[in-house]
């Protein structure tokens, strides 16, 4: 269990960061969960979609079947949801989702999508973050009928919504140049603003409606991971330097995005270092227990 924990200290470091700045107020009622497939609960399941993980060995250390989920068990936000006492959030797309399961949150995340619409499209279907928003807005009618206006907005208030996007926008858009043409329109730099312009739009929607307190994640060093090292673009056993350094502008720039959100009245928003978190894992897996590095190289993420 240890080693399924320790990957993600870094970012509940910034989610606890988040819990003391909300101080002795009530407990959290809600989780609500927009994202990709790093949260995707089993929305996929119920889109025509190739991204899906509805088959074995998907779930193996979670019940011993497929949940929908992308890993072996559980996520992160389902570790965040068993620290604040809130039941797993269940997938928007699931038509059982409805009545008293709304009241512990939903999850909105769906493989493939990313920030811009057209991310992922060659997977098939999928709701991307301005239809993740959409989707939410359905969600809340049926709240505001289930609880009225007035305890909607408390409700809400003292709610989290956590966000996990922009992984698909390069692995799935940018970095994919046979299919998509965004990295012949825009240099890294313009496209991660691109990205950043579309994303806080976003997120003042969901303050808007409600939301006050978000913990948003950055990108992780995608070039370490196997799509992108199987490119052939780094010596074996190395990171891809080019698609981690491009990456910096946009986590720069949510860090930005959180310090504005968090000067609106009410907002209590935090950022999740993903990269360093992943990071330390590659530069240290002695200290996750993980015994065999020889798929990975020391200081591989600088």
């Amino acid at each position: 269990m240890d080693i399924l924990i320790k990957p993600t200290l870094k970012l509940f470091i910034s989610f606890a960061i988040l819990m003391v700045q909300y101080g002795n107020a009530e407990r959290v009622p809600a989780l609500f969960v927009f994202g990709d497939s790093l949260v995707d609960v089993g929305n996929n399941n119920f889109l025509n979609s190739i991204a899906k993980s509805n088959y074995f060995p998907y779930g193996i250390d979670f019940n011993m079947q497929p949940t929908g989920r992308f890993c072996n068990g559980k996520t992160f936000v389902d570790i965040i949801g068993e620290m604040l006492g809130v039941p797993y959030p269940s997938p928007f797309a699931d038509p059982y989702t409805a009545g008293v399961k709304l009241l512990g949150g939903v999850n909105y995340a769906s493989a493939a999508a990313g920030i811009l619409d057209e991310s992922g499209q060659h997977y098939g279907e999928r709701y991307s973050l301005r239809q993740q928003v959409l989707n939410f807005e359905t969600t809340l009618d049926q709240l505001r009928t289930m609880m009225g206006r007035d305890n909607l907005t408390s409700f809400l208030a003292k709610s989290i919504a956590i966000l996990v996007f922009g992984s698909n926008d390069y692995i799935n858009n940018y970095l994919m140049p046979s299919i998509y043409a965004s990295s012949f329109n825009y240099n890294p730099t313009q496209f991660s603003n691109l990205l950043l312009n579309r994303y806080a739009p976003q997120l003042l929607t969901l303050y808007n409606l409600g939301i006050r307190k978000m913990f948003i994640a950055g990108i992780g060093p995608l070039g370490c991971i196997p799509n992108q090292r199987a490119t052939g673009q780094a010596a074996p056993g190395r990171c891809v330097d080019y698609v981690n350094d491009i990456l910096g502008t946009f986590n720069q720039g949510l860090k930005s995005l959180v310090d504005q959100l968090n000067k609106r009245p009410g907002a209590i928003v935090t950022y999740g270092n993903t990269y360093g978190a992943v990071g330390d894992i590659l530069n240290n897996p002695s200290t996750y227990a993980l015994q065999d590095s020889t798929w990975l190289t020391r200081d591989a993420v600088e």
